[in-house]
């Protein structure tokens, strides 16, 4: 038997958590099958996974997870880089090879049963993952939409040659932490044609925090064709980088109404290096501020420590986070807000060989001050140009900021700049 049906299994109570525990006990079994969902609707707890199998939701089928805490079951799990107890993922799998969640129908993670206890402090543990696999292989998620996570959404953890194809995900702005797709020590990694709307960062690439034990890399990753829509960032890098971040490609994606469209951030204790990364053909529309790398980061544990703001020099070590070999070619953003690029290193390790080519950035009309980047001791800015600090060895080359209401190029503390970037009127058209 080679796919089974999940209302086959069904017993007499109202959830179907059993019948997903045996449908895929079934497969690991046989060595493998498809658990397939017809349309309608199904509660359940956490679903776990086997090797060799696929959950398939066909078009008008929909999974509700249940948000009774009563005997959820925990995992050990890296949670905001470091691992520890929490509760299981919604969709989940470790030590995998060859998992496939497909079709057409939604996943409901009925997010507001969580985010309601977490804002008042009552979780014992960190909330549930949306869909997460670690330490697997051959890792397919392709056509179904998903809904209200309570935490992440798509997290693969240590884990090699995935592909998250054509899905969509739509968590609610106000919700806290719901971040779309991210990738952690993750390598040949695609990800193409996707619908991010969340109340996070859309898609973020991680690697840990200085406090995991082992450093491994998120790398050789591809992101294309892919709309990004109201999350704190669009692509986003760090703030976990400590085990290193590198050859990245993202192109042809739409951003609208992010916070930062291009998100670099890290601080003094991360450690670990973000280079070789190439970033084209990019549109953007009512975004704060579209290019930001920052250095000082304050957010989460530590952030606050001296070190993360302190604007002397330290000492380089392992704890010294570094970005070099970044290129943006091809990026137009109309109505952003704030400042059109905020690239901010550190003394001790500038932003290094980075290129932007073809740039226009158009500037909003009337915008309230907000903050480029998440920096202790910032003030908040509208309608500024490029601003730049701690850069070497870099350049700008037909880069254009309009309707700039402050210096359309700031640099401090900077060595072997190449090019400029060049003031124009507003061009917007009335109406």
């Amino acid at each position: 038997m080679n796919q089974i049906d999940i209302t086959a299994l069904k017993g007499e109570d109202q959830s179907y958590t059993e019948a997903f525990k045996q449908a895929f006990e079934i497969c690991r079994k046989q060595g493998g099958g498809t658990v397939h969902v017809p349309p309608g609707k199904y509660i359940s707890g956490p679903i776990e996974m086997c090797s060799n199998s696929t959950l398939h939701l066909d078009a008008g089928a929909e999974i509700l997870f249940t948000t009774n805490r009563d005997g959820f079951p925990l995992v050990a799990g890296r949670w905001e880089g470091k691992v520890m107890d929490c509760y299981m993922p919604l969709i989940y799998g470790k030590g995998l090879e060859n998992v496939t969640v497909c079709g057409r129908g939604v996943l409901n993670g009925q997010g507001a049963g969580w985010w309601k206890p977490f804002k008042a402090g009552e979780l014992d543990h960190p909330r549930p993952r949306f869909i997460s696999f670690e330490d697997s292989e051959r890792i397919l998620i392709e056509g179904i939409k998903l809904v209200d996570s309570p935490s992440w959404t798509v997290t693969p953890v240590n884990s090699r040659n995935i592909t998250i194809h054509n899905i969509s995900i739509r968590n609610p702005a106000d919700s806290p932490n719901t971040d779309g797709i991210n990738p952690d020590s993750c390598s040949e990694v695609r990800i193409s044609d996707c619908h991010v709307d969340v109340g996070d960062d859309c898609i973020t690439i991680k690697s840990g925090v200085e406090q995991n034990p082992d450093r491994i890399p998120c790398q050789n990753i591809s992101i294309t064709n892919c709309t990004l829509v109201r999350g704190h960032g669009g692509v986003v890098i760090g703030s976990e980088m400590s085990g290193s971040v590198r050859n990245v490609v993202i192109s042809n994606c739409i951003f609208n109404g992010t916070d930062r469209g291009v998100r670099l951030k890290s601080r003094r204790g991360r450690g670990g290096v973000v280079e070789d990364i190439r970033i084209s053909n990019l549109i953007m529309d009512d975004v704060m501020c579209p290019v930001v790398m920052n250095l000082y980061y304050f957010c989460g544990e530590g952030g606050k420590d001296k070190k993360v703001w302190d604007p002397a020099a330290y000492p380089v070590d392992e704890g010294t986070p570094a970005f070099r070999r970044i290129s943006i070619n091809g990026l137009t953003a109309r109505n952003a807000r704030s400042a059109a690029m905020f690239l901010n290193g550190l003394p001790e390790s500038p932003l290094k060989e980075l290129n932007f080519s073809d740039l226009r950035i158009h500037m909003a009309s009337g915008a309230e001050p907000e903050y480029p980047a998440m920096r202790d001791k910032l003030e908040p800015m509208t309608g500024e140009g490029v601003i730049v600090e701690y850069v070497e060895d870099s350049s700008f080359r037909d880069v254009t900021v309009e309707n700039c209401s402050g210096e359309v190029f700031t640099m401090n503390h900077v060595r072997g700049i190449r090019g400029e970037v060049s003031a124009a009127a507003d061009s917007s058209i009335p109406g």
